[in-house]
């Protein structure tokens, strides 16, 4: 199964938070309520620095993700 780049959810036990989960390396959860991550991959001590700027960009891609989302929802 081919899975999207961004996979938008929600939960009932967190009423207030929106989650994108980021399927592709580096695998991610997001919560949009607190930009909190929680990161889905172990990352060496050596990767870290590396993956930081990737991290950032597909951050504020997944943020773009739910605002196209949104806007979808809102449009139909």
């Amino acid at each position: 199964m081919e899975l999207p780049k961004f996979l938008l959810g929600d939960n009932t036990d967190y009423p207030n938070s929106i989650f994108i989960v980021h399927t592709e390396y580096p695998r991610f959860v997001i919560n949009l309520e607190n930009d909190e991550v929680e990161w889905l991959e172990e990352f060496s001590k050596e990767d870290e620095e590396e993956l930081t700027a990737e991290a950032e960009i597909q951050i504020e891609a997944a943020t773009a993700f739910y605002d196209r989302e949104v806007s979808r929802y809102d449009a139909g």
